[in-house]
C-alpha cells in the first residue's frame, strides 16, 4: 500500500484539512494516475457535511478527476504511461447485473462502487476522493481525455459534463429543438454550452438579469426571467426540452406548462425537499417529468470524445488546496463561475 497526500473532512462540521490515505499498488487491470486536476461540485460539500446522511468519514471528496497515467498493470491495454486519463464518479461495479450489462452501472443492482464517501465492490475498502495526489483505478472505469482539451477545463466534464449532456441525449436533443435550461450554475452552463452545439436554440431561465451576458456568451439565444410571472405566460408551450439544474426549491408545475405537448422536463438538480406536481400539470399536453442521474462509463466516454471534437470544457476558476474551504463557502454563495478546479500541485508543494 502507497501513502498518499490527500485533503480529508474528519467529521460533518470539521473544516477540510491535509491528511494520509493508502492507496493499492496497482493490480494486472488497474491504472495508477498522478492527478493534475480536480474538480468541487456541489455535492462534494453535501457529502463532506453530512447533509445527505450515511457519510463515511475521514472523507477524502473529489470525483472529476483528470491526470497523467504512471503505471499500468500488466493486463492493461487502454491505457500507456504518459496518457491523458480522467476518473467520474464510479470506480466500479458489479459488471454482470442488467443495468451494468446495459452500460447503465451507476444503477448497477449490487451497487457501484462510488469514487469516493463507499467502498470497493469488497464492501469494506474504503474509497477516497481526487483531492489528493494519485488514483488508482480498474481500467474499465478509467476515461481517456481526448488531447486538446484542457485539463483544467475538462476535469468538471466528469460530473457536470456527463449530467448535462445523457438527458440531452437521451430526450435525442437535435438542430431546431428549443431547450430551455433552468439556473446558470455548474450544471447549468454545460446544458447550455452543450446543447448550443447540438444545434438546439437555447433560452436560459434564470431568476437574475446578470445572469445574461454570460448565457449569450456561452451559447443561449434567449433569455427570461423567471422571478417574473409573466414570463410563464409568454412562454408557454415554447419548450420542446428544459434541463433543470436548480436545487433550491421551486414550482415544477410552472416550468412543466413551458413545455409544449409531449414535451420534457429533465430534473439534474435536486431540491432539499419534495416538490408537488399536479397532474394537470403532465396530463394537460402529455407533458413529461423525468430525471437523470450521471451515465453510464460509455456514455461518459463519448461525452469526452464529442466534447474533444467540439472543444468544450467547463468554464473554471482553479484554485490551491488550501482554498477549499473558502471555495466551498463560495459555491454555497453561487460566487463560482462555474466551476472551482483543484491544482493538485498545490497539495505536493
Amino acid at each position: 500500500m502507497a501513502k498518499i497526500p490527500s485533503y480529508a473532512a474528519a467529521a460533518p462540521k470539521a473544516p477540510l484539512g491535509p491528511h494520509t490515505i493508502e492507496r493499492r499498488e496497482p493490480g494486472p487491470h488497474d491504472v495508477l494516475i498522478d492527478i493534475l486536476y480536480c474538480g468541487v461540485c456541489h455535492s462534494d460539500i453535501h457529502q463532506a457535511r453530512d447533509e445527505w446522511g450515511g457519510s463515511i468519514f475521514p472523507m477524502v471528496p473529489g470525483h472529476e478527476i483528470v491526470g497523467r497515467v504512471k503505471q499500468v498493470g500488466a493486463h492493461v491495454t487502454k491505457f500507456k504511461p504518459g496518457d491523458m486519463a480522467g476518473v467520474g464518479c464510479m470506480v466500479d461495479s458489479c459488471r454482470d447485473c442488467d443495468p451494468c450489462r446495459r452500460d447503465l452501472e451507476q444503477f448497477c443492482q449490487r451497487g457501484a462502487a462510488f469514487t469516493y464517501n463507499g467502498t470497493e465492490m469488497d464492501r469494506k475498502t474504503p474509497t477516497y476522493g481526487g483531492y489528493s495526489t494519485q488514483v488508482v483505478v480498474d481500467e474499465r472505469f478509467t476515461l481517456k481525455v481526448p488531447d486538446g482539451l484542457d485539463p483544467a477545463g475538462a476535469a468538471p466534464l466528469l460530473c457536470a459534463g456527463i449530467t448535462t449532456y445523457s438527458p440531452l441525449r437521451q430526450w435525442a436533443c437535435k438542430p431546431g429543438d428549443k431547450v430551455g435550461v433552468v439556473g446558470l450554475g455548474g450544471l447549468g452552463h454545460m446544458a447550455v454550452k452543450l446543447a448550443a452545439s447540438m444545434g438546439a436554440e437555447v433560452t436560459m431561465l434564470s431568476t437574475s438579469r446578470r445572469k445574461e451576458e454570460d448565457a449569450r456568451r456561452l451559447g443561449a439565444k434567449g433569455f427570461a426571467l423567471t422571478s417574473d410571472e409573466e414570463t410563464f405566460k409568454k412562454l408557454a408551450g415554447t419548450f420542446d426540452l428544459i434541463i433543470n439544474t436548480i436545487s433550491a426549491p421551486h414550482d415544477y408545475n410552472q416550468y412543466l406548462g413551458m413545455l409544449k405537448v409531449q414535451g420534457t422536463m429533465v430534473l439534474v438538480g435536486v431540491p432539499p425537499e419534495a416538490v408537488p406536481v399536479s397532474a394537470f400539470s403532465l396530463i394537460s399536453g402529455n407533458r413529461r417529468l423525468a430525471g437523470s442521474l450521471i451515465g453510464g462509463i460509455k456514455e461518459t466516454q463519448e461525452m469526452l470524445d464529442y466534447c474533444g471534437k467540439h472543444k468544450i470544457v467547463s468554464d473554471v476558476e482553479v484554485i490551491p488546496i488550501q482554498k477549499i474551504n473558502e471555495a466551498y463557502e463560495r459555491v454555497i454563495k453561487g460566487d463560482v463561475r462555474y466551476r472551482f478546479v483543484i491544482d493538485i500541485a498545490s497539495l505536493k508543494a
